[in-house]
C-alpha cells in the first residue's frame, strides 16, 4: 500500500514585505522598459503590451510574487524574445538600490565556486583544462583567482575552457580573460549603449599579471544549450579572432547587457540597456546563440575537444607549443 505524499506546505509570506501589489509592480515594470531598454521601439510595443494585459486582468491579484514573476517575463520576452528581459524573482527579500539585488545573489555564487574557477585540471599529453562558472564575476572580485588558475594554464601545451555551466558574466571579465590568450591589443567588441546614444569599445589588455598562454597554442571553448550572456560572449569573441574552436551545443543566445531595478521586496526588473557589436561578424548572438565549429553533445564536448587538441599539438611546430608568452 502506498502512502499519500503530503500536501506542500503553503507559503508564509513574511510579515515584514509589504503586500503585492501586482498593478503598481506591472506599471513599475512598464515605466522602466520604456525609459532604459536598448531599442526604443520595441521598449514601447512591450511596455504597452504590459499595460493592456495589466486593464484586461492579465495578472491576477491572488498571485504570489514568483508567479507574477513568471507571467510578466513571458508577457515581456514575447515580442522579441530577448532572455535578458525579465521579473526576475527573488526568494529573500532584495535591497532596493539599483542593482543590489542581483549582486547580492552573484555574490553568493561567487563565495561557492571558487571564484568562479572551480577546475582546473592538467590532461593527458600536457593539455590544460580550464573550467569558468557558474559566471565570469565581476573583475575586482575575480582578478586573482582568475590570474592563479590563467598562470598555471600557461604552462600547458594546449587550453581547453569549459563554459558549458556559464551562465553570465562583466565584460570587463571577459576581456581579461581574452588578454591571456593573446599576443597583442586586441578590439574585442564595441558596446552600443541607449544612454547618451554612445559607443564604448573594449580591447583585450597591454598586460596582464603573470604569463600570458599566448596566441599560437590550441584553445578550444566548451559550450551546452545552457551557456548563455558573458559566458557566450567569450566564446564568441574568441572565436570571431579565430583564436578558439568552439566545440559543442548552440548556446541560448543572450547577447545585451543589462541592468536590474527592485519593483518589489522579492521582484527585479532586468532590462537590457546595451547592445554587443562585434568587429569582425559586425553583429552579435542575440537570438541564435553561438554555434559550435564541431557540434556535439555537451557530455562528449570534453573528449572531443581533448583529441582534437593533442591533434593539434601534435601538428604543431615544436616552437609554438613549448613557448610561453610573458607579458
Amino acid at each position: 500500500m502506498t502512502t499519500p505524499a503530503a500536501a506542500p506546505a503553503a507559503r508564509t509570506p513574511d510579515p515584514g514585505t509589504p503586500a503585492l501589489d501586482p498593478a503598481s509592480v506591472v506599471d513599475a515594470t512598464a515605466r522602466l522598459v520604456g525609459e532604459h531598454y536598448i531599442f526604443p521601439g520595441p521598449a514601447d510595443e512591450i511596455a504597452a503590451l504590459l499595460r493592456r494585459r495589466l486593464a484586461e486582468g492579465g495578472y491576477g491579484v491572488g498571485e504570489d510574487a514568483e508567479e507574477l514573476a513568471a507571467r510578466v517575463t513571458a508577457d515581456l520576452q514575447s515580442v522579441n524574445g530577448d532572455l535578458h528581459l525579465r521579473l526576475l524573482h527573488h526568494p529573500d527579500p532584495v535591497p532596493a538600490e539599483k542593482g543590489a539585488a542581483t549582486m547580492a545573489a552573484v555574490r553568493r555564487k561567487f563565495d561557492a565556486s571558487l571564484g568562479g574557477v572551480p577546475r582546473v585540471e592538467l590532461m593527458a599529453d600536457g593539455v590544460v583544462l580550464l573550467e569558468l562558472g557558474p559566471m565570469l564575476f565581476p573583475l575586482e572580485w575575480a582578478a586573482e583567482p582568475l590570474t592563479a588558475a590563467l598562470t598555471l594554464a600557461s604552462r600547458g601545451s594546449a587550453l581547453i575552457i569549459d563554459l558549458r555551466g556559464n551562465v553570465g558574466g562583466d565584460p570587463d571579465t571577459v576581456a581579461f580573460v581574452c588578454s591571456y590568450l593573446l599576443d597583442e591589443r586586441t578590439h574585442l567588441t564595441t558596446m552600443h549603449w541607449r544612454d547618451g546614444d554612445r559607443a564604448e569599445q573594449t580591447w583585450s589588455l597591454p598586460y596582464v599579471p603573470g604569463p600570458r598562454f599566448g596566441g599560437s597554442r590550441p584553445v578550444h571553448v566548451l559550450t551546452s544549450a545552457q551557456t548563455f550572456s558573458g559566458g557566450e560572449a567569450l566564446a564568441y569573441n574568441l572565436q570571431q579572432l579565430g583564436r578558439a574552436v568552439v566545440v559543442g551545443e548552440q548556446t541560448r543566445g543572450g547577447a545585451h547587457p543589462r541592468e536590474g531595478w527592485t519593483v518589489h521586496p522579492h521582484l527585479e526588473a532586468t532590462i537590457p540597456v546595451g547592445r554587443d557589436e562585434n568587429p569582425v561578424s559586425g553583429t552579435n548572438w542575440e537570438g541564435t546563440g553561438v554555434t559550435p565549429d564541431v557540434r556535439c553533445g555537451a557530455d562528449e564536448a570534453l573528449e572531443r575537444a581533448h583529441a582534437l587538441a593533442v591533434a593539434a599539438v601534435q601538428e604543431a611546430p615544436a616552437s609554438a607549443s613549448s613557448s610561453a608568452s610573458v607579458s
